[in-house]
C-alpha cells in the first residue's frame, strides 16, 4: 500500500505546495516570472497582484490584463494564482467576475486579503464559487488567505478550518501597521523575529495551518540582494516558526527561498531509505541506523519526499512510487 493510504488513515492528506510563492504586478514582472518559471519549471508559484498592483482607477483593465496573460501559451503549468482587491473595496467583486469567468480554468488558487474573520472569508469563498459554477468551471478553486488584520488573527483557526482553504500567508507590514507606532519600525524586517508581538502572529498562524492540514506562507523579505539575509530570514521562519513556504518579490530571491526550503540531498535519501524499509516491513515499526521508527516517523519522511518532489529534486527510482 501507499503511503497516502496507510499513514494518514481517517485524516485528510496534509496540503502540499511549491515552496516560493513570487508576486508580480506590473505586466513586465508578471512575464518575466513565467518566463523564469518556463525556465526553472514548477518548483515555485506565480501571484499575479490586482490588489497592490493595479493603478488606481483601472483596477479593471488590470484585472484584464491579468486574465489575457494567465490565459496566453507562458502559463505553461498552470501555477500561477491572483490576489484580489480586499474585501472593503468596491473592486473585488469585479476582479472575481473578470478572473474566474475567464481564466477559472487556469488560475492555481485566489489569495484574499485583510479578511477580519472566517465568516467574511467564507462570504468570498461563496462568491467565487458562485462565479466558478455559473461559468461553468467545473473545478474548486484553492484559496489562499493573507492574515494581516487583528480579527484574522484573532479568528485563525476558524480561517485555517475552512475546507477550501490550502494556505495562510502572513501580512507583516499591515499587521505592524495596525499597531498604530507601537510596534517600532524595523520589525517590518528583521525585528520581527525578536518582537513578541510579531512573533506571537507568526507562532498562531503557522500552528493554525499545522493543526488543519494547510500550508503557512511566510512574509517577504525586503532585502533583495543580500543572499545570506535572505536565507537567513527563511531558515528562522522555517526553524523557529515552523513556515514551509514563503513569499518572493524579486527574482533574485526565488533560488534562495527554493534551495532553504527544500529538503537536503542526505535528507532525501534517509527518507527513502527509512520508507523502503518500512513498506517492506508492511508498515510496521522498523530500525534503522540504530534507532527505531514507526508510522509516527515514517509521516514526516513521507512529507520530506513531497517537498523534494516539488522542489524539483531528483527522487531515486526504487523510491518514485513512494510519492
Amino acid at each position: 500500500m501507499q503511503p497516502s493510504q496507510v499513514l494518514f488513515q481517517g485524516e485528510a492528506l496534509p496540503r502540499a505546495l511549491p515552496v516560493c510563492d513570487h508576486y508580480a504586478g506590473t505586466e513586465v514582472r508578471m512575464r518575466k516570472a513565467l518566463a523564469l518559471q518556463a525556465e526553472l519549471g514548477p518548483v515555485f508559484d506565480i501571484t499575479f497582484d490586482c490588489e497592490d498592483g493595479a493603478p488606481v482607477g483601472k483596477e479593471a483593465e488590470h484585472a484584464q490584463l491579468v486574465a489575457d496573460i494567465l490565459l496566453s501559451s507562458d502559463n505553461r503549468f498552470n501555477r500561477v494564482g491572483v490576489r484580489i482587491h480586499d474585501p472593503s473595496h468596491p473592486s473585488w467583486k469585479a476582479d472575481v467576475a473578470t478572473l474566474i469567468k475567464q481564466a477559472g480554468k487556469k488560475i492555481a488558487f485566489v489569495m484574499i486579503p485583510k479578511v477580519v474573520s472566517a465568516t467574511q472569508t467564507q462570504s468570498i469563498i461563496d462568491e467565487i464559487n458562485h462565479v466558478a459554477k455559473t461559468a461553468n468551471i467545473g473545478r474548486v478553486i484553492p484559496i489562499q488567505v493573507l492574515i494581516e488584520t487583528h480579527g484574522a488573527l484573532q479568528d485563525v483557526q476558524g480561517i485555517a478550518a475552512l475546507e477550501q482553504v490550502e494556505s495562510l500567508s502572513f501580512g507583516l507590514m499591515d499587521f505592524v501597521s495596525a499597531h498604530h507606532g507601537a510596534i517600532p519600525g524595523n520589525a517590518m524586517d528583521r525585528g520581527q523575529f525578536d518582537h513578541p508581538l510579531v512573533a506571537r502572529a507568526m507562532l498562531e498562524i503557522s500552528a493554525a495551518c499545522h493543526a488543519h492540514g494547510k500550508v503557512p506562507s511566510h512574509n517577504v523579505c525586503t532585502n533583495i540582494n543580500d543572499v545570506a539575509i535572505i536565507e537567513s530570514d527563511t531558515l528562522r521562519a522555517k526553524n523557529e516558526f515552523g513556515f514551509t513556504r514563503k513569499w518572493s518579490i524579486h527574482p533574485n530571491q526565488i533560488p534562495v527561498i527554493v534551495k532553504t526550503l527544500s529538503p537536503t540531498p542526505n535528507e532525501i535519501d534517509e527518507a527513502c531509505s527509512i520508507l523502503l524499509a518500512a513498506q517492506e516491513a508492511q508498515w510496521g515499526p522498523i530500525q534503522h541506523e540504530g534507532k527505531l521508527h514507526d508510522r509516527a516517523s515514517y509521516r514526516y519522511f513521507w512529507t520530506i519526499l513531497q517537498k523534494a518532489h516539488l522542489t524539483g529534486h531528483a527522487i531515486p527510482a526504487k523510491a518514485e512510487k513512494l510519492i
